[in-house]
């Protein structure tokens, strides 16, 4: 299965992350003028991504995204190159405007994951961010154009990876979602 190319981060195998890891800054592919973010501290809920949404390298059919909080997030230079993809999304996703790279992409509406921001690690300048865990909207590549009868193969791959294949998100995150909907709702007791 090592012939399905999922995305050049996972590709060669999933690196373990390191738990000291500190943070570090995320950078575009642009040769002049690159954005730069900084991100204090590490990421969670690292995993590769088949949605149409989510920026993919070139050649990748998964983006490998993760959160941070907010707070930690600061754009440090040639911010004035970042534009919002889609402003109606949940995901306010930044994107260079010179090179394509969506950098960081905070939700601020009322949800579950307002005040965590969306980054893509392989970004970072520095190695040791917290590893990828799983894969969430497999079948999403289809949308993107991958052929269905590839998607035995890519879940097999998937596997072999350790990052198992999930039609949404893993269940720790449908369950903190679930969560937050039922409290809001009233069923359950904030």
């Amino acid at each position: 299965m090592a012939n399905v190319s999922i995305h050049p981060a996972v590709d060669g195998g999933v690196k373990k992350g390191s738990a000291s890891f500190a943070g570090g800054t995320l950078v575009c592919l642009c040769a002049s003028k690159p954005v730069k973010v900084k991100v204090k501290g590490n990421v969670a809920h690292d995993h590769a991504c088949g949605c149409t949404k989510c920026w993919k390298p070139e050649g990748a059919i998964f983006s490998v995204v993760a959160v941070a909080a907010t707070g930690d997030v600061t754009v440090t230079e040639n911010g004035d190159k970042l534009k919002v993809v889609d402003p109606s999304a949940l995901i306010q996703r930044y994107a260079c405007t010179g090179c394509g790279v969506h950098m960081h992409g905070p939700v601020e509406r009322d949800h579950a994951f307002k005040g965590l921001t969306f980054v893509h690690p392989e970004r970072f300048q520095e190695s040791g961010w917290a590893e990828p865990g799983f894969a969430a909207f497999v079948s999403s590549v289809i949308e993107s154009g991958v052929d269905p009868s590839r998607m035995d193969g890519i879940r097999a791959r998937l596997k072999e990876l350790g990052l198992e294949p999930y039609d949404c998100l893993n269940p720790p995150l449908m369950d903190y979602l679930a969560t937050f909907a039922a409290k809001k709702s009233g069923a359950l007791k904030a």
